[in-house]
């Protein structure tokens, strides 16, 4: 190695320790939501109310934040779920004093009205995951994504759910701007065959878990001749929409699977009761995604095959992240000291663990 090329590596890996430093001087990871979702016998009746018997005593997720976290949305929204042998189910209540939509055709981009989104990430690492939209006239659009946009992901728009059961009702009138409404409501019902064929887990997940966020767009409206219209600003230019979710992602984006909340379908009836603690790795998993996330450039940059990231302590235990590079890409990882399993993500975002050899 010549004298030139020791002084960039060594300015290369200075860079990556100041950028780690940072990274971790500003980590502070807000724990996702979690849900328990429990296992029902009797069928449901998709007719968009929460009437049936299966329904009874099922708790609500919180309330609706707004998509970066802290504000408070103009209206409430909140969600509950239930799984049988054959679908998992979703019901929705969103506040709402003027129920209007105009999208009809399915797998038109449903966000362009006020609607509601699910996303269900079923392996957890980040790829290959389900979006569903819909919106108040029970228009859907449903897709997969092989991963998040930003790491150059592929939309497969043509992917329908089959088997798919929806509902809308409104309490109130739909598309009368004459009247205040109440609510509107969505009952889903998603068949295991179509969640699981998004990804390789091959059984219904019971008594495990699944990445799953919430989410719900909003736009700001007129009335113009007894019509519906999206607010423009005084330049003429549509305002932009609200995105309020589940669980928070700290930026407008709901395309990070890493921020989703943790869905946990237990088998045990409603009335059981039954608690559930999000794993001690996923504490770590958060830590290496944010480290991923805010060095993943300079670590494509950088010309040293391996380096030692900020070491941080997490759940009291001192976690030391590696990055390693190969001939086809570069990984951080790290040993997790609950489960001695090696927690993995590679450059293109996608995460992996396996047992450490003893």
């Amino acid at each position: 190695m010549n004298k030139n090329n020791h002084l960039n590596q060594k300015i290369n890996n200075l860079l990556l320790c100041v950028l780690c430093f940072s990274s971790f001087s500003l980590f502070s990871q807000e724990i996702p939501k979690q849900y328990i979702a429990h296992y029902v016998e009797d069928s449901l009746r998709i007719d968009g109310k929460d009437d049936d018997k299966s329904w009874n005593g099922v708790q609500w997720t919180d309330y609706f934040i707004d998509i970066e976290g802290e504000k408070i949305p103009k209206y409430k929204t909140q969600v509950k779920m239930v799984w049988d042998a054959k679908y998992l189910y979703f019901f929705a209540k969103l506040k709402e004093p003027h129920v209007w939509g105009d999208i009809t055709k399915r797998d038109a981009v449903i966000f362009h009205n006020n609607d509601f989104e699910i996303f269900v990430d079923p392996t957890g690492d980040t790829h290959n995951y389900l979006e569903f939209e819909i919106n108040a006239l029970n228009t859907v659009w449903d897709l997969l994504l092989t991963k998040p946009y930003g790491q150059g992901g592929v939309v497969v728009n043509n992917w329908d759910i089959k088997g798919l059961k929806t509902a809308v009702d409104v309490k109130g009138t739909l598309n009368n701007s004459a009247d205040i409404d109440t609510y509107w409501t969505i009952e889903i019902a998603i068949p295991w065959t179509a969640l699981l064929e998004t990804s390789n887990v091959r059984r219904i997940p019971a008594n495990k878990f699944w990445r799953v966020n919430f989410s719900r767009v909003h736009w700001d409206h007129t009335i113009e001749n007894g019509e519906y219209q999206k607010k423009k600003d005084d330049q003429g230019k549509k305002l932009p929409e609200y995105n309020w979710v589940w669980s928070p992602q700290g930026v407008i984006s709901m395309h990070k699977p890493n921020k989703w909340g943790y869905v946990y379908f237990s088998d045990k009836k409603v009335d059981d009761g039954f608690e559930w603690e999000i794993p001690k790795d996923e504490y770590i998993k958060w830590y290496l995604y944010d480290l991923y996330y805010s060095t993943r450039h300079q670590i494509s940059k950088s010309s040293t095959s391996s380096m030692v990231l900020e070491s941080k302590e997490v759940l009291g235990k001192l976690i030391v992240p590696k990055v390693e590079k190969h001939r086809s890409g570069w990984n951080i990882w790290a040993i997790s000291p609950f489960t001695n399993k090696t927690l993995i993500i590679k450059e293109d975002g996608k995460f992996s663990s396996n047992e450490e050899k003893k």
